[in-house]
């Protein structure tokens, strides 16, 4: 039998072709890369645990269920000074969420928009678009939200003297006054008939969708859709005897007595995170827009393709895949500068939160709430975005 004795210089080649291995690079400098976080970690855990130890504090999250003890000036669920400290931040976490949906919007429509405005051919309209990106990417958040709050709600007339607008709403400096909605027993129905509603325009476009496919012929979606959304729920709503009613908001001396009012801390939060957040999205459609080649427009226009089709059909479908990307950052920035909320004194979670750690002095729990549900948020966002960019991303054959 034959016994092979490796010599110390093929150990060494064979240890050098190891080392230059992508694979091998690669896998070692990721457990690298994890004993270094997981050290950093264990210090800074030992290290917080040992400045508690001396401050004679414990580490838990029990003061969560004690009382809160303070009242918020919004709050989308019954909560009152009674509930808990954990009842407060659900309270704040809600408040965060509906800032954050409603800015969302409100900055897309207004950034998509502002952002056409630009590439527009009208000498004034691409000006004032451009005016605006300007003024407000060069603003700090935080000044726009002191600009709305000190400089313009502020001012407005008090509850008194409130700006009478249409549909029976009031403006004061106390905030927007509108007719709540009061619901009655057959309410259920007309929502049902929403939602029924929404599912069969869903099919009618995938119908129309795979119909143009295999025909060629288009079938206008829009019309049909709209009057399924409307009629049907519509109908029920007839059907059912009305069941919906509204509280109207009346004017006093002193005060707006009914209705539902919106705050103006929640306004000003609003106009200045949608805003200026706004121009940054203008500034990414104008450049996905930019970027679809014109010989795209000029071919669709060589088959006597409107205008409108051309921007429908072939060039907003193809700079959305340049402009999801980028709008997802945009829309994180939006949910973590809402932070800023604590400076007008909006009851978000930083702010709820903030109140929590000055009455019970557990500033380590706090943080790690405050990270945890943030961390929460941008990560729920990011994969919703990155669905719908996968959505939208072209499909190679």
């Amino acid at each position: 039998m034959a016994i092979t004795v490796n010599s110390p210089e093929s150990e060494r080649s064979a240890l050098s072709a190891a080392l230059y291995d992508p694979k091998v690079r690669g896998a070692f400098y990721q457990a690298l890369t994890i004993i270094i976080l997981v050290a950093v970690a264990v210090f800074v855990i030992h290290n917080t645990a040992r400045n508690l130890s001396e401050l004679n504090r414990s580490f838990g999250f029990g003061f969560l269920e004690g009382r809160a003890g303070f009242n918020l000036g919004q709050a989308l669920i019954p909560y009152s000074s009674d509930s808990t400290n954990a009842m407060a931040l659900v309270v704040g976490v809600l408040n965060t969420l509906l800032i954050s949906a409603v800015g969302i919007v409100a900055a897309t429509i207004v950034g998509f928009v502002i952002g056409i405005g630009r590439l527009s051919h009208n000498w004034l309209i691409a000006k004032l678009s451009q005016a605006y990106v300007e003024i407000f990417r060069n603003i700090p958040p935080l000044l726009v939200i002191f600009f709305w709050y000190s400089g313009v709600l502020v001012l407005l007339p008090q509850a008194r003297d409130a700006v009478h607008l249409p549909f029976s709403s009031y403006l004061s400096n106390r905030g927007l006054a509108f007719p709540s909605p009061i619901f009655g027993a057959g309410m259920w129905a007309v929502g049902t008939a929403l939602l029924v509603a929404i599912v069969a325009v869903f099919f009618v476009a995938r119908w129309a969708h795979k119909r143009q496919a295999a025909t060629g012929q288009q079938f206008h979606t829009i019309w049909v859709s709209i009057a399924i959304l409307i009629g049907l729920p519509l109908l029920v709503f007839l059907l059912t005897g009305m069941p919906l009613s509204f509280d109207y908001p009346v004017a006093g001396k002193f005060n707006l007595t009914g209705g539902t009012v919106i705050g103006p801390e929640f306004l000003a939060l609003l106009l200045a995170l949608s805003l200026y957040t706004a121009s940054y999205i203008a500034e990414i459609v104008r450049a996905g827009i930019r970027g679809v080649p014109k010989g795209q427009s000029e071919a669709a226009g060589a088959l006597g393709l409107r205008a409108s089709a051309i921007n429908r059909l072939i060039v907003l479908p193809q700079a959305m895949r340049i402009i999801i990307p980028p709008l997802t950052s945009q829309y994180l920035n939006l949910i973590k500068n809402s932070s800023l909320a604590i400076a007008i004194g909006y009851a978000d979670l930083v702010a709820v939160g903030g109140v929590i750690l000055n009455q019970s002095g557990r500033a380590v729990e706090v943080v790690i709430i405050w990270m945890v549900i943030y961390l929460a948020l941008s990560i729920v966002t990011s994969l919703f975005m990155n669905w719908f960019n996968a959505k939208m991303a072209l499909v190679e054959r």
